[in-house]
């Protein structure tokens, strides 16, 4: 009566340990599609790409981060047996997530380097700013070499020094230093090796992404799910900013048996759709921001080319326009950039913090 008693026992609570566990990984897989189906709902417009809309899309992942650690937590027993499937694929998780954080340090430089055109546009708007002074010919001369400077460094390698070579004649610059533009701001405060490829690593951080199968149990679905969370993020964070080797071509395909495949997919086709844009293709990045910080540079640089002295009344209203454009591009900028950058900081932090703890655990 008392071994029955207690057979009993022991069945009821592994029972109530298995709906537990259950109730929480279906918790999980929920929390994922809703953020994503949220992420996918306000991509519409301007938003997809924009500081804005990647900030809430880093802060999806963290969510999504801290369930995934809990539930690693929880169930560090029955991963904890080092030959146990479990325990690889979480091992497998973690020695992803290492391969991610090459990736955040290469968004900052990125980041950076964003930061360097905004000083550029900043000489062209105090050039040309007629609240300060009347815009003379010294002005625009000012305000056409930080242009040019602007598209340089905004465009691939090989094209930045093609367009150099057609401008290097502007003004009274030297021969070779809008050559050299391109190079000097991709090299300001690169934190990866001069070798290192965004786009191998994301191929490295796609390797063996295996499905789970129909009659997988255990934590092999909420590992899978984390690791194409992790993957799609580190692709949108390449795909928007400049980075070393940007290369979308990444083998990414979430089948629909997942409830949170759909809006990850819609996210990514639409992300693709986006950098065949004709006026995105040769672009080196596409955020929103960087869109249209080339578009209105590229304007004024186009005006600047039209404007002849005595400058009439009409050239100088469309240049006051113009100005006024690309300060609040800059605005935008200036008021997003800091936001985002602590935000890629704290992924950073806490991929890190998440891995130590979790293995520590499983000790």
């Amino acid at each position: 009566m008392l071994l029955s008693f207690r057979r009993d026992q022991v069945d009821s609570n592994a029972a109530s340990h298995n709906n537990n566990m259950e109730a929480e990984l279906d918790s999980f897989q929920r929390q994922v599609a809703e953020k994503f189906t949220d992420l996918n709902a306000s991509s519409s417009g301007d938003d997809l790409l924009s500081l804005e809309w990647i900030g809430k899309l880093l802060d999806s992942f963290l969510c999504c981060q801290e369930e995934f650690r809990a539930i690693v937590f929880n169930h560090r027993s029955q991963i904890s047996a080092s030959s146990s499937p479990t325990n690889r694929l979480v091992s497998d998780y973690f020695e992803r997530s290492i391969k991610a954080l090459d990736v955040c340090n290469a968004i900052r430089d990125g980041v950076e380097q964003i930061r360097q055109w905004q000083k550029l546009s900043d000489i062209v708007i105090s050039a040309l700013d007629s609240r300060r002074a009347n815009v003379g010919e010294g002005q625009l001369r000012r305000a056409k070499k930080a242009l040019v400077d602007l598209a340089i460094g905004m465009l691939d390698e090989k094209d930045s020094t093609r367009l150099a070579h057609r401008n290097r004649s502007f003004g009274r610059a030297k021969d070779g230093h809008n050559r050299s533009m391109g190079q000097h701001l991709r090299s300001l405060s690169w934190s990866v090796s001069r070798s290192w490829s965004a786009s191998k690593q994301l191929q490295a951080l796609a390797s063996n992404l295996t499905t789970p199968r129909q009659n997988d149990v255990g934590l092999a679905v909420p590992v899978y799910t984390m690791t194409s969370v992790l993957l799609f993020v580190m692709w949108v964070l390449v795909a928007a900013i400049p980075c070393q080797d940007r290369g979308l071509q990444v083998s990414f395909f979430v089948p629909r048996q997942f409830r949170w495949a759909a809006p990850v997919m819609s996210l990514h086709d639409k992300i693709v759709e986006e950098s065949k844009r004709r006026d995105r293709k040769n672009c080196c990045g596409l955020l929103k921001e960087i869109g249209r910080i080339e578009k209105s540079s590229r304007v004024m640089n186009e005006l600047i080319d039209s404007i002849h002295f005595p400058m009439s009344e009409e050239k100088e209203s469309e240049v006051k326009q113009r100005v006024e454009e690309l300060v609040e591009v800059h605005e935008a900028l200036k008021n997003g950039l800091d936001p985002f950058e602590r935000k890629v900081r704290e992924v950073f932090h806490r991929i890190v913090r998440s891995r130590t703890e979790s293995l520590d655990s499983l000790c």
